[in-house]
Formats: C-alpha cells, structure tokens, sequence
C-alpha cells in the first residue's frame, strides 16, 4: 500500500556521515528503488508501472536522457529511474483542499522535499492579484488570464517562454511555433543551465552540437575518458555501457575532483555475478582540481604532438583546419603550470598518456563538470582537439559523447526550442506555416532572469520544469520572477517556483510520461530524443491523475487557439486531436525527421544523421572540423578560500528531491552538507561536524551566504569544495557565466568558510 506525504518538513539540522562506499548499485539500489516505488505507488501499481519503463512499447523514462540498447531487459531501469517514476505515477494528490489549506505564504517556507512529496496535481490553480491562496479555476478562464496578459505588453518580447527537458518532441514544436507566431525568440530553455557550453563548442569546432558516439561505439572503443560526470547518481545505465566496454578490453580513466562509487566498482544487479561482486570500472583515476580539465587536455596534447607518430596526419590533413596555430599553442603547454592547475601529479599524467597512445579508438565523455566554469567553452574545444589529434572522431569506437541530462533536452532543441535559431529553420517554418517568425535572437535563462528583473519581461510561462530552484543567485532570481505580471507553470508536482509568483499566477496541471493520452482521434503516443540521437516513441498506460488534466501539446494549442485567433493559418485544433499530424509538419521542417510516423512505428525508433559520425563531412564555417588555440585558464583562489562546487546528492535528480540522504557519498538525513578535504579542513580550522556558513565571493562585491553546513571531511581535491544544489545556487552570482554559452558557473565558485551562528 502506498504511504501519505509527510504532513511537516523533515528536521535537518543533524545529518548523520559514514564513510563513503567504493560500488554502486546491488542489492542496496534493488531494495532503495523498490522501497520508495512502494511508498509512492503500492505493491501492484510498482509492479505493472516498472515493467513498461524504457520498453519499445512502454514509456520512455521520465529522469536521464541515456539511450537504451536494441535488446533490453525486462527491467530496464535505474534506481533512480525507479524514482522518477514514481514521482510521477504516485498516488498522491494535490487537490484544491490542498491549496485552501496553505497558502503561498506558507508554501513559501517549505523544502522542495516537502512540496514534491505532496503529490500529483489535479486541477488548474489561480492566484489572483493580492490574494494569499491558489484557488481552482477553469481551463478556458485559464486560457484567458494567459490571453490577457499577453494582449497586454507592448512588445512580444516582454514575454519569455521556458522550456524544461521532460517536454516530449510533439509539445516542444509547437510551443516554438506558438511563441514564434507570437513574435519572440525568447525561449530559454535547461540547457542554457547544463550543456550549452557542448553546444557552442562542438557547433564551432565539428560543426554539429550533438554527441557524435552510439552505444556501440562506446562499448567497442579501447579507451574512454569519464571527465567532469558521475554516473552512478545522475545516468546510472551508463554503468552498463562501460561494463561491456571494460568486458570488451576498454580501458576507463576517470577524472574528477571527487571519487564517486559508480566509476570505481558497478555491482549490475541485472547478473547474479554482477549482484554481489561486481566489476571495478576504472583503471586511472585523475583526481583534478575544478576548473582544470583545460590544462590537461592541452598538456596531453603537447605530448602526444612529441610522441613518434602518434598524430594521425592523413586525417588532420584531409578533415581538419587550424592545425598548425593550435600545434603552436600546445607546444607551448607548460608542465609547472599544469600541475598547478590539476593538481596532479606528473607520473599521473605520463600514466594517462601511455593509455592514450595505447588506445585507437578513444571516446571521451563529459557532463556539467566542463560545461560550468567561466572557460568552459574553451575546455571543450580542447577535447575537440585532443581526439582530432588521433583521428578519433568519424570512426567506429571513438568520439564526443557529452552525456545529456533530462530526458528530452536534447530533442527540445532539435524541434527548434533555441533563442537563437539558425536562419535555416526560421526558413523552413517561414515556408510551411505561412509566417514571418522573429529573426532577432532572444533571451537564454540568465538574459531573461536579468530583463525579469529590470522590468523588460511581463509575463513567464514554465513549459515544465522548477525555474526558480534550477537556477543561479537565488534572491536575485527570486525578486526577478516576483517583478512579473504572470507567471505560469505547466507541472505535474508542487515545487518551489510555484510559491514565487509574479503579481498573478497560474499552475496548469499536465499529464505524465506515464499516463494514457486520449485525443480527439484516439490513443496518442509522443516522441523523445536520446542522449545519442535515437527518436523514439513514449507511450503512456497508466490511468491520469486527474480527469482535469491536459497533456502538454493540448495545453499549447488551446493557448494558441486562444491567444493568436482566426488570424493564424495553423490548425491547432487538428494538432491537438491528433500528435500524427504534427509529427507530419516537423518532417518538413527539420532535416532528418522525413517519413517521421512511419519510421518512429517501426519499432525501435531511428537515429538522426550525424555528418562526423556517419561520413566524417564537417558543417562548419570552414568546411572542415576546427583546431583551436584559446589561452589555457584555470581559476585562480585566494589564500583563505575554497573553489565550490554545486552538485546533486543520489536522492536528487535535478531539482527533484526524492530523500534526504546521499548513500554513496555516506551522508544520511540532511542535504546542508559541504565536503572539505581533511588537509584544507585543518588549514582553515574546520573540525569535522562543525556547522559553517558559505559565503561567496565575486567581483560585485554582495554578499551572498547560505548558512547553516555541517562540515564533512570528505576526500575531495585539495582546495575544492562541494555542496548540493539548489541549496548553494544562492552563491552562485548571475553574472558569473560561462564565455560564449553564458551558462552559470556553477562548478568553479569562490568561497569562504565562516563559523555559523547555528554552531
């Protein structure tokens, strides 16, 4: 039987630490999922739900974008997969009675735990001017605040519209479509928070800004780089990949500034071997200082230019550009400064070296741990390098593999959600629906938290997603939102940005992953992207929550309906009743959806092409895949300080709390925690269990404390620090972002450690 919510907020004012483990998964993961699966759906529900995740004819998992295999597992999912759905297939209901019991006041003291363990909602839920409570209202009432507000502002441009990576591929397009024949480019999404950075990188360098590996790439390459990323909490499947990779031969290092459980041992619980013994994963680990991983690469690239015939010339001959200006640069790589930016050992990069020249078929793969820093660009771009070098992009068992979070981010941008579209989609949509869209580009997530803030943005709708907790400089972005005319979020559970409104808001209650979409024209599945660029179908079975619920292309072609009127030519009515005719209309707009229905009913779905990958041709400005020669940065620390930086905890995903405790990294009953190496503990005078407020430092000169961590001497890096977010996204200034992408720099902030009042 499925469990209540809690009815008050968790103390936790004491966390409790253990050692942190060395293996990931097992029987512990089994029973955790199972465990929390059952409080959330009950015995039976858990068991019909689960069976049907990540299936060719089930749903696609609502958590991490990574792809699933041809063959799959009756139970292919993840601990926190199992989670997720969960979350979202729970029993529990946040009902108008709900709403009348708390107002926002109230909401707006409690933990994103609290609020998300309350449960589904179940109808459409206004906050008029003035008034201290959400009250129900009707869909088309709804539909008319929105309208409103709309018809309201001067410009289109005072409207942003926001995008979560949950959106499936249906409701991106034609939340893009409607914000474009509104008139604006402003569609910020959550990857201008995560791989922005790949993107702007891989666009530049390779001339696409995807991934350019499959899983059969990586689980056939002789060596893979894991830098900046911790699987084993946030794509816990990619465990898999890398235990047949090791199966196959595949070397692992690992670089990071915190040992993480999943990459040194995986117990697979889908093998009764793998169950109990399970498989040490990597075989070097690089314990760098943050921000430092630009360094390296350069430092490897230097010496693999030294190493006899270590390049491959015929391929830098015939594919590459920029050659020679980048080889001046990295023979320019200094050995001193590296290892004062690494913080690594000489031995162990000549140990990494002779791996890489051992490897022919090199994957490195990355997440927010290169994409968060000021030089996060640049850094990525050395990747770049690193593999062009060898010729390990355009070859089976090699390449970029920049792992994607949420489940659809990257097919979002594929549909076109983006505030600064290439011309040649603007085009394509210009010729098939009859309209001029905006060609001026528009507000990412920090541009749009900066106009909220200075009165240049009215109204915020929320097409999924918890904006406020995702996002940098918490009191900042608070006080931004709280400046709107509006602010509306399409959700399926309570969370914080829903107690931070604008003079008016709105919650506007939307169907799961998990659910049975039922249109006009019957029975509707949608589509997602993965992290490799497989399209595939999602089907939903389970029940809704709500008989008020709308699904998420229903809601925005209602909206448009109501909003755009007779003058718009799209036939958002047909789109609603049925998502065929949808798919039909991005066939013809975006390259390599042609014959979209037929091939996403195929079975398992399809890959879109992938000029480096497939033909080794370049779409860049030079025609070919780019060498480039930025300056080396690393950041610098004063004496005194930490570099911070923010990350999840394993009951986490994203924004989504699901418990309070971190099992790998030992740490139970508490989230205010901030890992110290015991060697920097000693040099500030930090006792292990004290309490300390962070205090960031940027060159504003605000303050900006979170207060209130206990202290845990933890083997990180010495001279970093870690602590999860959202708790420490107040520290992180607005303004410190990433050059190019503008991606927040959460990974490299600079802070200062004070006694807390609450010690």
């Amino acid at each position: 039987m499925a469990t209540k919510p809690p009815t008050g907020d968790p103390v936790q004012d004491a966390p409790q630490v253990a050692a942190p483990r060395h293996a990931a998964a097992g029987l512990p993961a089994v029973a955790h999922s199972l465990k929390m699966a059952r409080q959330q759906m009950g015995v039976r529900r858990t068991a019909l739900t689960l069976l049907r995740v990540n299936q060719k004819d089930g749903f696609d998992c609502p958590g991490c974008a990574w792809p699933e295999p041809e063959h799959r597992h009756k139970a292919e999912f993840c601990e926190n997969g199992a989670k997720a759905v969960a979350e979202e297939a729970t029993l529990r209901r946040v009902t108008p009675d709900f709403f009348a019991a708390h107002p926002v006041a109230d909401l707006a003291t409690r933990s994103g735990y609290w609020l998300g363990q309350q449960g589904r909602l179940t109808h459409p839920m206004y906050l008029a001017e003035g008034a201290e409570r959400y009250e129900p209202v009707s869909w088309e009432r709804a539909f008319d605040i929105v309208a409103e507000e709309l018809a309201a502002l001067s410009s289109p441009d005072e409207a942003v519209f926001y995008t979560s990576g949950r959106t499936s591929n249906e409701a991106a397009f034609l939340y893009q479509l409607f914000a474009r024949e509104f008139g604006t480019n402003n569609l910020p999404d959550c990857s201008n928070m995560c791989h922005e950075s790949s993107g702007s990188a891989l666009t530049e360098t390779i001339g696409i800004g995807k991934g350019s590996v499959s899983l059969e790439d990586l689980c056939t390459s002789d060596l893979i780089i894991v830098a900046g990323q911790n699987p084993g909490t946030n794509h816990p499947r990619m465990l898999s990949a890398l235990e047949k990779a090791k199966a196959n031969g595949a070397k692992i290092i690992t670089v990071n500034p915190l040992p993480e459980a999943g990459l040194e041992r995986f117990k697979n619980p889908q093998t009764p071997q793998g169950m109990f013994k399970g498989a040490a994963l990597t075989d070097l680990f690089l314990q760098i200082r943050l921000g430092g991983d630009q360094a390296l690469f350069r430092l490897l690239n230097k010496l693999i230019l030294e190493a006899d015939d270590a390049v491959d010339d015929a391929f830098v001959r015939e594919h590459t550009h920029g050659y020679e200006e980048f080889a001046e640069a990295a023979r320019a790589a200094d050995w001193d400064e590296t290892l004062a930016a690494t913080g690594l050992e000489r031995s162990e990069i000549e140990e990494a070296l002779t791996l890489v020249l051992a490897s022919e078929r090199t994957v490195v793969c990355w997440a927010m741990g290169l994409t968060q820093h000021k030089h996060a660009v640049p850094t990525i771009r050395e990747v770049v390098n690193f593999l062009l070098l060898r010729g390990n992009i355009g070859r089976p068992g090699a390449g970029v593999c920049p792992v994607r979070g949420h489940s659809n981010v990257q097919g979002d941008r594929t549909m076109g959600v983006f505030e600064r579209p290439a011309p040649a989609f603007l085009d394509a949509l210009e010729r098939e629906f009859g309209f001029a869209p905006p060609r001026e580009h528009g507000f990412d997530v920090v541009r749009a938290i900066r106009a909220l803030r200075d009165g240049e943005a009215k109204v915020f709708f929320a097409m999924g997603g918890n904006f406020v907790a995702a996002t940098p400089d918490t009191d900042v972005t608070e006080a931004a939102m709280r400046r709107a005319a509006l602010t509306v979020h399409v959700s399926t559970k309570l969370n914080r940005s829903h107690a931070v409104t604008g003079a008016r808001a709105l919650i506007l209650p939307t169907l799961g992953r998990t659910e049975r979409d039922l249109q006009g024209s019957g029975e509707q599945f949608v589509t997602v992207e993965d992290s490799m660029g497989m399209v595939h179908a999602s089907r939903g079975r389970l029940e809704p929550a709500s008989r008020h619920l709308l699904s998420e292309p229903a809601i925005v072609a209602r909206l448009a309906r109501r909003v755009l009127g007779e003058a718009s030519r799209t036939p958002w009515e047909e789109f609603e009743k049925d998502y065929a005719t949808v798919r039909d209309r991005i066939a013809r707009v975006v390259p390599g959806f042609e014959d979209f229905n037929a091939r996403v009913e195929s079975g398992g779905g399809f890959t879109l092409p992938h000029a480096p990958r497939d033909e080794r041709r370049f779409p860049t400005a030079t025609g070919k895949a780019n060498f480039t020669a930025a300056p080396v940065e690393y950041p610098k620390v004063p004496e005194g300080r930490l570099l911070l930086q923010t990350l999840r905890s394993h009951d986490q995903y994203n924004t989504t709390i699901y418990g309070l405790d971190d099992r790998y990294r030992g740490i139970r009953n508490g989230r205010r925690v901030v890992l110290v190496s015991p060697h920097d503990a000693k040099a500030l005078g930090l006792a292990d269990g004290g309490y300390v407020d962070l205090v960031s430092e940027w060159s504003d000169g605000v303050e900006r404390r979170a207060p209130g961590f206990r202290v845990v001497h933890y083997p990180t890096a010495r001279g970093c620090a870690a602590a999860y977010f959202p708790e420490t996204n107040v520290l992180v200034p607005l303004d410190a972002t990433a050059d190019t992408s503008n991606t927040p720099a959460a990974k490299s902030v600079v802070v200062r450690l004070e006694q807390s009042a609450t010690d």
